[in-house]
């Protein structure tokens, strides 16, 4: 895989892989199961009945750890090439890595607190890793997954559904534009017996 991913570019590329998987899959096992409607259902929709819960728990939860693996590898190359030029402020890059924890924290939740179990937890999650959904979906005034549309709020659900596939791929798409950064920079162990990442070897690949 490194023949093709130089540098550290494999760990964005294995999360945009594996994160476009665990939106997909349990979409798939969810509707030929019958457990959702195939029209934009919500993604924790997806991950509510059993086999695909177990599916979209496992696999969200494993793309929210590359998430975290990303973040701070970026945040560490921003902070080497603040040593030879200004490339952004400290500050804005550990509010930054701060505000992508936070997110990834946030996509745990809603792996792991199911939407129908426990619904106040799981919105908690949803709110931390997509917060342009909930403009929507603070109008609708129940939780179900089947939906008719001649149903109140029928609208709302739709929308908001449809926001919250938009910011998901949006994410991934973000994440994807990392590679290419990626391929130029390697992390290298300083002191390998702790596992400290702190040494960057930056090799510009042709």
């Amino acid at each position: 895989m490194r023949c093709f991913m130089p540098g550290v570019a494999f760990v964005p590329a294995l999360l945009v892989t594996w994160s476009s998987a665990a939106f997909i899959i349990p979409y798939v096992v969810a509707v030929l199961g019958g457990h959702v409607d195939p029209l934009v259902p919500y993604i924790s929709d997806t991950g509510t009945k059993p086999p695909e819960s177990g599916i979209f728990g496992f696999m969200i939860n494993i793309s929210s750890l590359l998430g975290v693996a990303t973040m701070y590898i970026r945040y560490l190359i921003i902070e080497k090439q603040n040593e030879s030029s200004h490339f952004i402020s400290s500050s804005f890059n550990i509010l930054s890595l701060s505000i992508g924890l936070m997110g990834c924290v946030g996509m745990g939740i809603v792996a792991t607190f199911q939407e129908l179990s426990v619904p106040s937890v799981h919105d908690i999650g949803a709110l931390v890793a997509f917060g342009s959904v909930i403009v929507f979906a603070s109008q609708i005034s129940m939780t179900k997954i089947h939906w008719i549309p001649s149903e109140k709020d029928y609208v709302y659900h739709f929308v908001s559904a449809i926001c919250e596939w938009i910011v998901a791929f949006g994410f991934i798409l973000f994440f994807f534009t990392f590679i290419r950064d990626f391929q130029m920079n390697h992390v290298s162990p300083k002191h390998p017996v702790h596992g400290y990442f702190k040494n960057l070897d930056y090799t510009s690949i042709k």
